[in-house]
């Protein structure tokens, strides 16, 4: 899936590409992925969005994404991972991006961790909106309650509850749950400049998800209007590693 914009090649959304990168600077397992997105007009979210950056649209429509997972085995290179820091809870709030060389990526409006000291590394090294939250991952077969209550920094006490029930592996993902899950890169701003992080990993094993129940203050802490309705897309995933390559400079 690819599109021209202007003068711009925008590049295609593919499932499972080569790695782009030959050095690996961090290394990751993301587990028990839940995805929900809510369609959005691309003007609402792109003031958010770094310089040099713009929404990235499938058939006029851009997306926020609410993502609860378990990250695991934080490392650097091709080193073992950190032991008790690298494992933790993560929620994320995401936006979607590509920039003027065409390439896409996600940009994150918050970070929520369960372990301080990678939110600490991750806020002074890329700036990237980490904060500490109280987590947790509730499994009673095939349910899955993720909790999320922010300690810090602010707004404190921010929370999110989401249940879904798991259902059958998806063996054809359409056009939509391709161009919400196959990115290979974060765009960020750091210390004045936009910075693009490439990111390599299998192609993502999907399952259908049903949602269950929804109580969160995470989308409208991250700066975005409340979802107005159900979402567009609940997606699960048992997980897959991750490697990211070293970042460059965007703008």
């Amino acid at each position: 899936m690819a599109r021209h914009d202007g003068d711009v090649d925008i590049e295609p959304i593919a499932a499972a590409p080569e790695q782009a990168f030959r050095r690996a600077v961090l290394r990751q397992r993301w587990q028990d992925a839940t995805f929900l997105h809510w369609a959005v007009a691309p003007e609402v979210v792109a003031p958010l969005l770094p310089v040099g950056t713009r929404p990235d649209t499938l058939d006029g429509h851009t997306y926020v994404g609410l993502v609860g997972f378990r990250m695991v085995g934080v490392g650097l290179g091709r080193g073992p991972g950190v032991p008790y820091l690298g494992s933790f809870w993560e929620t994320n709030v995401r936006l979607y991006s590509v920039d003027h060389t065409g390439r896409r990526a996600v940009v994150f409006r918050s970070l929520d961790a369960s372990r301080l000291v990678p939110v600490l590394v991750g806020r002074v090294s890329l700036r990237l909106p980490y904060l500490w939250s109280a987590m947790r991952l509730d499994r009673d077969g095939d349910r899955y309650t993720y909790h999320c209550r922010r300690r810090w920094p602010g707004p404190a006490g921010a929370t999110s509850r989401m249940t879904v029930r798991v259902g059958g592996p998806i063996d054809d993902p359409t056009p939509l749950e391709h161009f919400l899950t196959a990115r290979w890169a974060l765009h960020t701003s750091a210390y004045g400049r936009t910075l693009r992080l490439p990111n390599w990993h299998p192609r993502w094993p999907l399952h259908r998800a049903e949602l269950l129940h929804l109580d969160d203050e995470l989308v409208t802490a991250a700066g975005l209007p409340a979802p107005s309705g159900p979402p567009v897309s609940v997606l699960h995933s048992p997980g897959v590693p991750a490697v990211f390559g070293p970042p460059v400079v965007v703008r």
